[in-house]
Formats: C-alpha cells, structure tokens, sequence
C-alpha cells in the first residue's frame, strides 16, 4: 500500500491494534504516519462518525505519534491473529456491516447464470451464452424501478429466464443483507476466508460507505465482499452462509471522512481495480466503474435506513460489483475460482489499496473480541 497523494490531502481514519492497550485505538494518517486519536469524547469509530464534521473535529487533535504506516503494514502482514504486534484493523467497530447486491448489469447477468446453472461452473458457459442472447447490454442502462424495467421484466417472464436476482437489479425493491456480525471484518494484511464447502468462489471488489445513524454517509473505504458462488447458486437461501464466514468480510485500509476534497460524487464516479496473484504464478486483473451502477449510492442508503429500519450505531454498507470472473484458471468452460494463497489486492485512486491473502475460514483466526470486549477494554482504560 503505496503512501498515495491522496493519503497526503485526505482525511484518512483507521484502527490498529494496540498491544499495550489489549485493545483497538483510533488512528488518522498525516504524514505517512498514524496518531492515536482515541479519547474520551471518540472512544470508538461510531462516535466519531456521529459528529457532524468528523474531518474538521480531527483537524483541531494531534494525537499521540503511533508508528509510520509502512511499520504498520509489515505488522498487519506478520500479526496473523497475534495481539502482541501493531497492526491495522477493519476501520469500522460498532456499526453493522451491510451488503447490497446485484446492482451492476454485467455482474447481474451473472447471477443469473449462477442461477440457472445450480452452481455448477461446467453449465455456466452454455447458460451464459443463452441469457446473453435473450439479455444482450440492453439493460447496462437501465434504471431500477422504472417503467422501462418492469416492460423489460415482462418480457423476460415470456422467455421463461426471469430470476430473483433480475427481480432486486431491476425492480423497485434493491437486495440489503447483513455481511457480518459487529465486528467481525478483517482489515488490511489480513487472511480473508472461505468456507471449505466451496469449490467456486471469488473476490468482489467494492465501495463501502460509512454511514451513521441518521442515514448520513460520512465517508467510504473499500471492501472485498467474499462471494461463494456455488452455494449461492444452489439456492438464495443459502445466501447467509455464502457470504457470513469467519474472515468473509475484508473492509479497509482507511475511511476517508466527506471533506472539502471529497465527496459523494467522487464515490459516484470512482474506478476501481483488482489484482489476483495467485500461488501458481496465475494473475488475474480486473475493473470496475460505479458510474455503470444501476442504482444511486443515496438510494441504496434510503432503501437501508429510514422509518422501516434504525441503526443506531450507524452501518457500513457494500455496494456491489461490477467485477464477475469468467477467465478459465484451470480446465476450459470452469471459469475463474480461488485457490489457497491467492493474494487479492482492490485499488482506488482516492482511497487506497486493500489487500489480502485467501484461506479457508477454518485456517483464519478466530474471530474473538466481539463488543462486549471491547466494552470492557475501554471501560478499563478509562474511555467509557
């Protein structure tokens, strides 16, 4: 993770973990360095999103002078579950960890293909090229809800291919679903995992907006949302344990805070890419642009949070991908799919770079600390 121009004129916040405190601490990059901004009046991330001017609060604390990020880095890659190193957590604790899906076009005609396919990668292609001769890019531009998508979705009814996962990409309705527990996201440097039932799975590469808890968004960082594609594929109902797993859930390096030098509009039109270096020597790059989203970042926040549903420690929310592998790794007509010691790197310009290592959830560490530990370490260290 290259120290970025952006790093020098964003506000940047993070958490690390702090061996001398058993416990996490409130981080902002200046310099190429982290301060320990962690205080009675923001014991935790959530009470600093709370704020209504997070980056102008910070700007008025120093903070205590941690450790160059680079020292953290190698930390976060080393620690390996240890809490006796530095190094850096998921950016977010107390706010709930939310996902929207199918909300690209390319990636919706994938889980499609998913679909019919029941979860098995040998059908795919044959599936693939019949949806796409029905779907084509016809609804690349389309907008969710409107007249023109239930007509599109009439028709797809006629050809007998209409799936769930049309119904949430172009209906009035988007898919929201719970990605992991409190806490429970791994950060920059850390394994991310897969539950060893798969034998077809993927990175998705993501924005994450960080929102409080009158549907604010505050900022945005970026997350690998892990996707099983073969057990989602065998049936939406198991989209719980697709997707929650130890480890599943990779969000990071930083947030960074809505400022004069960003903004919502920035997320609207960010590009990111994805690098998969695998153990084998195969390489795998890919993009994606939330300029082809089929649904505003906004709506995506209103059809979360509002009269229907509080928050009240705020949420991170995952957008979805456009990114959908479809490159043969192994045999021809298999398709892409993870192999142990993958090393999956998510990049954007304004934000950063997130990178992780894959491993099968049963290898990950243990996940822990929950909040009624990290209640009791910030009751102990007076900041609660």
């Amino acid at each position: 993770m290259a120290i970025t121009e952006a790093f020098e004129t964003g506000t940047f916040v993070g958490r690390v973990w702090r061996p001398d405190a058993a416990g996490p601490a409130l981080v902002v990059l200046r310099g190429g360095a982290l301060f320990d901004i962690t205080s009675r009046e923001v014991p935790t991330m959530r009470d600093l999103l709370e704020l209504d001017d997070p980056a102008g609060f910070l700007s008025g604390r120093e903070g205590e002078r941690l450790a160059p990020l680079e020292t953290v880095m190698a930390g976060s890659v080393e620690a390996a579950g240890h809490l006796s190193i530095l190094h850096l957590l998921a950016p977010c604790d107390l706010q709930a960890v939310k996902a929207c899906g199918v909300t690209f076009a390319r990636s919706m005609i994938e889980r499609v293909i998913e679909e019919k396919a029941a979860g098995n990668p040998a059908l795919a292609e044959k599936m693939r090229e019949r949806v796409t001769a029905i779907i084509g890019d016809s609804l690349r531009d389309l907008k969710a809800g409107s007249p023109e998508a239930a007509r599109v979705k009439a028709a797809l009814i006629e050809e007998g291919v209409w799936s769930q996962y049309l119904e949430v990409g172009i209906g009035p309705d988007a898919e929201v679903f719970s990605k992991a527990q409190v806490l429970a996201s791994v950060g920059w440097g850390a394994s991310v995992g897969l539950h060893p039932i798969s034998r077809w799975n993927n990175p998705e590469p993501e924005i994450v907006l960080a929102v409080d808890s009158r549907g604010r968004v505050k900022g945005a960082t970026l997350g690998n949302d892990v996707n099983l594609r073969d057990v989602e594929g065998r049936s939406a109902l198991l989209l719980g344990k697709a997707k929650d797993n130890n480890a599943s859930s990779s969000i990071g390096p930083f947030i960074r805070l809505f400022d004069d030098s960003y903004s919502i509009d920035d997320v609207r039109n960010a590009d990111l890419s994805l690098t998969i270096s695998g153990p084998e020597g195969f390489v795998l790059k890919g993009a994606s642009t939330m300029r082809e989203i089929s649904r505003d970042p906004l709506d995506l926040v209103s059809q979360t949070i509002g009269r229907h549903h509080q928050y009240p420690d705020g949420f991170m929310l995952f957008m979805g991908t456009l990114f959908a592998p479809v490159e043969d790794r192994d045999a021809p007509g298999q398709g892409f799919t993870h192999k142990i010691g993958d090393v999956v790197t998510i990049s954007n310009a304004e934000l950063g770079s997130l990178t992780n290592t894959v491993r099968l959830s049963t290898e990950c560490p243990p996940w822990t600390f929950g909040p009624s530990a990290l209640m009791r370490n910030l009751a102990a260290r007076g900041l609660i």
